[in-house]
């Protein structure tokens, strides 16, 4: 075990949304009875970008002693993990992410997503 930045996930605070699973690449996070659970900790890179897409704040980076990233597991994870997910959209223009690169993103204290073609506008106003 080594002690280094997971995922952590607040089953109190969690409300089953599942926007959190796409975008973590590489597969750790699953829905559990309803709710979000990282399943495997080796499947964990700690880049938090399941964050942004929260809608109750119920994720976290934490750091801790925690089985060491594996790539062996991801690979091994993206081959049995099946490919559905739920097709997201830019807030700002429409674009779907078969369109254009999207990002995770909060404004109002709402999580959304943001394409790459938006992101300069949305930044520089």
């Amino acid at each position: 075990m080594a002690v280094r930045k997971i995922v952590k996930i607040d089953a109190q605070l969690c409300n089953g949304c599942g926007n959190c699973v796409t975008p973590c690449a590489e597969g750790a996070i699953e829905m559990v009875d309803g709710r979000a659970q990282v399943i495997k900790e080796e499947l964990c890179d700690g880049a938090g970008f399941c964050l942004g897409v929260c809608p109750t704040g119920a994720l976290s980076i934490v750091e801790r002693e925690a089985q060491p990233f594996s790539k062996k597991s991801v690979h091994a994870r993206q081959k049995e993990r099946p490919q559905e997910f739920i097709i997201q959209t830019c807030f700002h223009c429409g674009n779907s992410e078969k369109d254009a690169i999207l990002f995770p993103c909060r404004k109002g204290g709402e999580s959304l997503w943001a394409c790459i073609k938006c992101f300069p506008q949305l930044i520089h106003g």
